[in-house]
């Protein structure tokens, strides 16, 4: 068992929680672990190549062997800096974490949100393997929580109590997330398609077959209209604008239900 830590830790590494896969630091692994140690590693070279790996090749790449070989070192090696794969995935996804952002916010509680969102957004789509490992994990490594931490700040002029400051930003997170699941999800149909490699033409003909079905059914009057008026709800060119109009709407929530944050607050 590790020896509790006196005094302030002066790096993120400790501060990783209790019951996190990182039970120990780089160099401490056991028992067959224990061999040759390749010093020309890192850690977070390491983490950096498994990212770059799940970016290009999707989560499946993600594998200890595979690792290995990217960086020219046998699999043994990486385990004086890592103990397991499960140790590895939080590293990766707390790098991720990393990069939702970490300057000043503005002083206008909706501008410091919108950018929040935006920054996190923006991490999410860069590495889509991350909704897949999200889904089965919870996540609380040390960028999570400057995460956390930058979102709460925005919220320190109001007159609110612990509890209900983390609802308003798990309400803004999980819009987040849920957008980002969703725009990925467009973006999987976008590749199926492709490969699939559709007749424009008979793909045409097939959808005006199948809007006139569903017309003259006479149960979905609302959703032919959107086919009618010429409407793709999952058009590419659109995703930011409706991600910013759900953003508004979220805000326009939080503003309207929570005491002392209407309109001109903060």
């Amino acid at each position: 068992m590790q020896e509790p830590t006196t005094g302030a830790p002066t790096q993120l590494e400790d501060l990783w929680p209790p019951l996190a896969t990182l039970a120990s630091s780089p160099g401490t692994g056991t028992g067959r672990q224990r061999r040759r140690r390749d010093t020309t590693l890192t850690r977070d070279g390491i983490v950096r190549t498994a990212v770059t790996l799940a970016d290009a090749e999707g989560p499946a790449a993600v594998n200890m062997r595979r690792i290995a070989t990217e960086l020219g070192v046998g699999v043994m090696s990486l385990y004086w800096y890592v103990t397991d794969k499960e140790q590895l995935l939080d590293l990766m996804l707390d790098v991720v974490e990393g990069e939702s952002g970490d300057s000043e916010v503005s002083g206008d509680w909706k501008a410091a949100f919108r950018q929040i969102a935006r920054q996190r957004r923006t991490a999410l789509l860069g590495h889509p393997w991350v909704m897949h490992f999200m889904s089965g994990r919870e996540h609380v490594g040390p960028n999570a929580l400057l995460h956390i931490e930058r979102s709460l700040s925005v919220l320190d002029g109001f007159d609110l109590d612990t509890r209900t400051a983390l609802h308003v930003l798990m309400a803004i997170d999980t819009y987040v997330t849920g957008s980002v699941l969703n725009e990925l999800r467009e973006m999987q149909v976008e590749e199926m398609q492709a490969t699939a490699e559709l007749d424009d033409v008979e793909f045409a003909a097939g959808m005006r077959e199948w809007i006139d079905r569903l017309s003259k059914s006479g149960k979905f009057e609302r959703v032919v209209r959107v086919f009618t008026e010429g409407i793709d709800p999952d058009a590419a060119e659109t995703r930011t604008e409706r991600f910013e109009f759900g953003l508004d709407c979220v805000l326009s929530g939080v503003a309207a239900l929570v005491p002392g944050m209407e309109e001109g607050s903060g």
